[in-house]
């Protein structure tokens, strides 16, 4: 049966019901995430995703006020940067000023990669996401976090994380890069095992993905009458995952949102996930560590 996914949640570890589908700020010019975010809201969206590295926190939160949707009702996710893995509590206080909001919904490490800041090449020696993580935990207790998680974090890192004994709290959420050309099926399977939920960002895959031509997308999407963009929301939702399409076109914001009363057959959704072309949007390369590992096939 159909679901109407734009009022859909997803229940986390910690109880909280996050929203099924939410926007994606990434890559958003100054100027463009205000109205993107108000158009959003005002579209029905009530999830937010945000990150210190993108640099938009500002205006994402002078979006939300734009909209005139009461904060209460608005799932905020936001992310600690890479330099910062030392000053997490620093990172939260600037988002917040940011954003200027008393409490974000989900906090991220944005990367396992305790980077820097003196030199973005370089890893810090005596630092590493296990002690980033001993931060994190510290921060539900003053209700400026709700929820914390992980983002891009694989398999291996995952392992590391829960195994070692400073973790006390099981992250609520891993942000992770899925579609169908990066589908990650035994991440998927591991996180859920876990009690991790799974958010999928850059969800639609990228202008450049093989995505963009793949004819089988194409001719699913025709024989519903609906977008390649929507086809590949649903197979996202379908699959357990919420998804943060990122757009700043208020019309096509709202077409992301009509995931309403249809669905993908089984058969469908097999053949989504069987695609043979593999594309990643974002890789490690810039990174001072490396953090995708191929053990998420």
């Amino acid at each position: 049966m159909a679901k109407n996914w734009t009022s859909e949640t997803f229940t986390l570890n910690t109880g909280a019901k996050m929203p099924a589908v939410g926007l994606g700020t990434w890559q958003s010019k100054p100027n463009e995430v205000r109205e993107a975010v108000k158009a959003a809201l005002l579209a029905g969206y009530r999830h937010i995703d945000t990150a210190l590295a993108y640099g938009n926190e500002h205006e994402v939160g002078q979006g939300i006020k734009d909209s005139g949707v009461p904060r209460s009702e608005i799932w905020v996710t936001t992310k600690l940067d890479n330099p910062w893995h030392k000053r997490v509590e620093e990172g939260i206080t600037s988002s917040l000023k940011d954003l200027d909001m008393d409490y974000v919904d989900l906090y991220l490490i944005h990367w396992p990669s305790s980077t820097d800041p003196a030199d973005l090449k370089k890893h810090y020696e005596d630092w590493d996401f296990l002690k980033t993580w001993q931060e994190m935990q510290k921060l539900p207790a003053s209700g400026r976090v709700k929820n914390i998680g992980v983002s891009n974090f694989a398999i291996k890192n995952l392992e590391k994380l829960l195994n070692d004994p400073t973790c006390k709290t099981v992250p609520a959420v891993n942000q992770v890069e899925l579609h169908p050309n990066n589908p990650s099926p035994k991440l998927i399977d591991y996180c859920a095992q876990k009690g991790i939920h799974c958010t999928a960002y850059s969800c639609l895959g990228s202008t450049n993905s093989p995505l963009a031509k793949d004819e089988t997308l194409k001719q699913i999407a025709d024989s519903k009458g609906k977008s390649t963009a929507q086809v590949l929301l649903m197979w996202g939702l379908q699959r357990g995952t919420s998804v943060i399409p990122k757009s700043v076109t208020a019309s096509r914001i709202q077409d992301n949102y009509q995931l309403n009363g249809w669905s993908l057959t089984d058969e469908e959704m097999k053949k989504l996930s069987s695609l043979p072309d593999r594309f990643k949007v974002c890789g490690d390369a810039w990174l001072p560590v490396e953090v995708f590992f191929g053990d998420d096939e």
